[in-house]
């Protein structure tokens, strides 16, 4: 195997200026010059994964094959790579300092003085280089998060000198700043940006790229002007990277600045021929889909203050978008919080003006008999439905209460004195929420799924066994499970490992499926997930009727 060659990624001036798509663009690029590439995302914060942490605040939690609870990037790094991260790939303060105690512990440093430097860098190199090995990779791609300069980040700016320091030809950093444009002056300024890059020659690091974000695409004289108050080599190093409209023109963008022969000089790598047929494929349905269609997303996690945060639901959203593309449609999607309709139920007739509604996944009470209600219209007005996790549960429940005629029906999360609990605590939890365990104890990661012959799922898949991805601790309960697909809410897959039941569809409908598991965390740009290919194609049967 070739000698991994490492990339750092660092952020100047404020925090969401994009590192985690500079990470995952220069990573397509890469790819498509033939050169594998992984990525690492290192997050400040002392939690020891995302999975306790809420939404609205930080945003999804994306779940890897291997069960861990990451940050929403590590959902950005396998679309755009096309492959899968694992959770040796991901690492926090918290999850470091833990590392370093447990062998401390075990007597692993030999009765040595366990210090902050140099072991917590070093347990960060250790980690980053296994991340390497595991994923074959001969660029790695480490985002260090936060902003240089912040104490929190500090001694992971001191793991990547040491890297640099212990093979200088094998290490670049990119620095990645925001240039603002004040209102009242009119034009770009620069500033900041230097001040960014001093902070980092602070650590002992000198950035090799800076890639400038900005509203507007940096011009040349201040790209010169970067150039040598930042110390580059060249102007060339630096790369315009403007606000965009789609996420995934950014690759393109920046080989307009030939950022791929760059790091090739800089790292001594020699690019392949570009093969990046089927990436520019996906580039080009995205940008040629014309049929517009509506979808509704009906969920909890969207609003605070005036602001609504669609980062709660990212990996659906990319899910939902790539599939319109590859189907010719270009979505419009609307936020609706499911509260309205508990205090008005006669808004629910908005949703005939839908051409698909899809319920994600969630927690707890608020909102849930509203959403129940949109589940319910769906059913009723053959509405294109897809309920990932909590939306499967929910329209099981549905289902029980509008046509089975059990109206208490519930889940014992929202009503555990209810006679007829359709979702019910999977018994290998119940001992967690007793104890309080809530962090890393839920059914994570990939579990294998048996699709029923016959089934409108098992075409969509063309396979007989899948597997998908979980994040849940309630399970369907099995009492009712005779009742409900006699009755037309077929019961489609099983885990019949632990006879779990994972996907439900109902009989006479356009499309109308819920998964327990979270599908969107395996869609890709390249791989357009089954579901959600068959979620728009209903839809946009629906528009054209």
């Amino acid at each position: 195997m070739k000698k991994t060659k490492y990339i750092f990624v660092v952020g100047g001036v404020m925090s969401g200026v994009g590192k985690g798509i500079t990470v995952a663009s220069i990573g397509r690029i890469l790819e498509n010059h033939g050169i594998h590439a992984s990525a690492v995302k290192i997050d400040p914060y002392i939690n020891v994964d995302a999975g306790t942490m809420n939404p609205i605040e930080h945003g999804e939690v994306f779940v890897t094959d291997d069960g861990d609870e990451t940050d929403q990037d590590i959902g950005n790094y396998e679309r755009f790579l096309n492959s899968d991260i694992f959770s040796v790939n991901y690492m926090t303060t918290g999850r470091i300092y833990q590392n370093v105690i447990q062998k401390e512990r075990s007597m692993a440093y030999k009765g040595r003085c366990v210090q902050v430097v140099p072991h917590i860098p070093l347990e960060v190199i250790d980690r980053i280089k296994t991340a390497a090995k595991k994923t074959k990779a001969e660029v790695m791609i480490i985002e260090i998060g936060g902003t240089v300069g912040e104490y929190e980040n500090i001694l992971f700016l001191e793991a990547a000198r040491i890297m640099k320091l212990d093979d200088p030809d094998s290490v670049i950093f990119v620095l990645v700043s925001y240039l603002p444009i004040p209102g009242h002056l009119g034009e770009m300024k620069t500033k900041p940006t230097q001040h960014a890059a001093r902070t980092l020659n602070n650590s002992g690091l000198q950035a090799d790229i800076i890639i400038a974000r900005g509203k507007e695409e940096l011009d040349e004289p201040r790209r010169e002007k970067l150039a040598f108050f930042c110390s580059l080599r060249s102007k060339d190093d630096i790369i315009p990277a403007p606000d965009v409209k789609n996420i995934y023109d950014i690759p393109d963008n920046f080989e307009k600045y030939n950022i791929s022969k760059i790091i090739a000089k800089k790292l001594k790598l020699r690019l392949k021929e570009k093969d990046g047929s089927q990436w520019a494929n996906f580039i080009n349905k995205m940008r040629t889909a014309d049929q517009k269609i509506k979808i509704a997303v009906i969920g909890k996690y969207f609003g605070t203050g005036n602001y609504t945060l669609s980062d709660s639901y990212i990996s659906v959203i990319e899910a939902i978008k790539t599939a319109s593309w590859y189907n010719g449609a270009k979505p419009e999607l609307v936020w609706v919080d499911a509260e309205k309709y508990e205090k008005n139920a006669k808004l629910l007739k908005e949703l005939s003006g839908f051409d698909a509604i899809v319920v994600p996944g969630g927690f707890g009470t608020r909102g849930v008999e509203g959403v129940i209600l949109a589940i319910k219209y769906a059913r009723e007005k053959k509405i294109p439905y897809l309920g990932l996790c909590y939306g499967m549960q929910l329209a099981a429940i549905e289902f029980a209460r509008n046509v089975l005629g059990y109206k208490d029906a519930h889940t014992v999360e929202c009503n555990p004195e209810s006679s007829n609990i359709i979702i019910h605590v999977n018994p290998n939890q119940a001992k967690n929420i007793q104890e309080a365990k809530y962090g890393g104890t839920m059914r994570l990661g990939a579990y294998d799924c048996t699709l029923k012959r016959g089934s409108l799922v098992r075409k969509l898949y063309g396979a007989d066994k899948i597997s998908e991805r979980h994040r849940h601790r309630f399970e369907f309960n099995n009492k009712y499970r005779a009742a409900l697909d006699k009755a037309g809410l077929k019961i489609v897959g099983v885990n019949e490992e632990s006879n779990l039941v994972e996907i439900v569809e109902l009989k006479n409908h356009p499309f109308f499926v819920g998964s327990q598991f979270h599908p969107e965390f395996k869609s890709r740009p390249l791989v357009p997930h089954p579901l959600f290919m068959g979620l728009i194609k209903a839809a946009v049967g629906r528009k054209k009727r």
